[in-house]
């Protein structure tokens, strides 16, 4: 079974928020890392990374989400992750393989765009 894999972008006041769906992995994540890069080249340095349609992460996107929180971070800007499965309150495969290679707690997950995009929400805990 072939899974498709997209990156949908759209802008939610300051914040630029992409859409991942599909298997973010060696062959995909070169995607998102040059769409993490358009936006920063926007000048725009809030960005919020919509995972919740992700099925899978292996080491090249964790490698890619890494690599986009130190971009986003040498700008003074702030990266936000909406994980699957409702984040951290649940057991997502992305949220299990950034606890198991112990990255999760560099990254502010929130729950969905919404609260991600709210500066008066507090991210979920790790």
């Amino acid at each position: 079974m072939v899974v498709a894999f997209y990156v949908t972008g759209d802008k939610q006041g300051e914040w630029a928020v992409l859409q991942v769906s599909g298997e973010l992995d060696l062959v995909t994540s070169p995607v998102l890392r040059q769409r993490v890069h358009d936006v920063v080249a926007e000048g725009r340095h809030s960005l919020v990374l919509d995972l919740s349609e992700v099925l899978f992460c292996d080491s090249s996107g964790v490698g890619v989400l890494i690599a986009s929180r130190r971009l986003i971070r040498s700008c003074q800007g702030s990266l936000r992750l909406i994980l699957p499965a409702q984040g951290a309150v649940d057991g997502s495969h992305v949220n299990r393989v950034l606890g198991a290679l112990g990255v999760r707690r560099l990254f502010e997950v929130y729950p969905d765009v919404a609260a991600a995009v709210d500066e008066g929400t507090e991210p979920l805990s790790a």
